[in-house]
């Protein structure tokens, strides 16, 4: 006997179960950056971080642990310590670029970001870039850049099977980029953290410019220092 299939929550339940879910992702997304920069933290600063009660950490703690999301070690003073596994990094660029990109300020807070950026970038003097990543973010920066009268040599991504993206060259490496430039732009949504340090690595990070609606400028902070 084939079983009926239980309505979706419509009108108001809809909404609010939808809300419940967002809320719980941002949670989960927050507990994974905070871990993710500090995993000795107290549980009660990482509570007070992300603006929820004790025990909803322990419990949100407890849930990525079972699921492998976060590992956990003892630590002198009786403390306990949380690390990122493989997965929890995976899961943190998931749900970054979920809640990115079903923002309905995405666009708006994009392109406020990348106005920002490249003229502070041009009281630097510098005026070449090169964009690390074709998606929704790179094409919003593209149009700011012209309008901030700064030049897009190009953009690398391993991944993209077009040569062109919004009329600028794509190229797999920085390598392969023939123009000189001044600073690579972090324009990937999924996995920001890792091509930030990437470029970071090769370049300094005097020379790697973020937008800051994606969260890399604690992390980018704390490694200058």
């Amino acid at each position: 006997m084939n079983k009926v299939p239980k309505p979706r929550p419509t009108g108001h339940d809809g909404e609010r179960m939808r809300g419940a879910q967002d809320e719980q992702a941002r949670i989960v997304l927050g507990l994974l950056e905070s871990v993710g920069r500090d995993g000795a933290q107290s549980q009660r600063r990482l509570a007070a971080e992300l603006g929820i009660a004790l025990g909803l950490v322990n419990a949100y703690l407890k849930r990525c642990v079972n699921k492998g999301l976060v590992k956990v070690r003892h630590v002198p003073a009786r403390r306990y310590a949380y690390y990122l596994t493989p997965k929890g990094f995976a899961e943190k660029s998931r749900l970054t670029v979920q809640y990115l990109t079903s923002s309905l300020g995405f666009f708006r807070q994009a392109k406020t970001d990348c106005i920002d950026l490249f003229e502070s970038a041009r009281t630097r003097g510098i005026s070449r870039v090169v964009l690390s990543g074709c998606s929704d973010l790179a094409e919003i920066a593209v149009i700011c850049a012209i309008e901030c009268e700064i030049e897009i040599v190009a953009i690398v991504d391993a991944t993209a099977d077009a040569k062109t993206f919004v009329g600028v060259p794509v190229e797999s490496s920085y390598d392969a980029v023939t123009q000189k430039f001044d600073a690579v732009v972090i324009t990937h949504l999924a996995d920001a953290e890792q091509f930030w340090a990437s470029a970071r690595d090769r370049f300094g990070a005097d020379r790697i410019l973020t937008p800051r609606f994606l969260r890399l400028a604690v992390r980018q902070e704390a490694d200058v220092e």
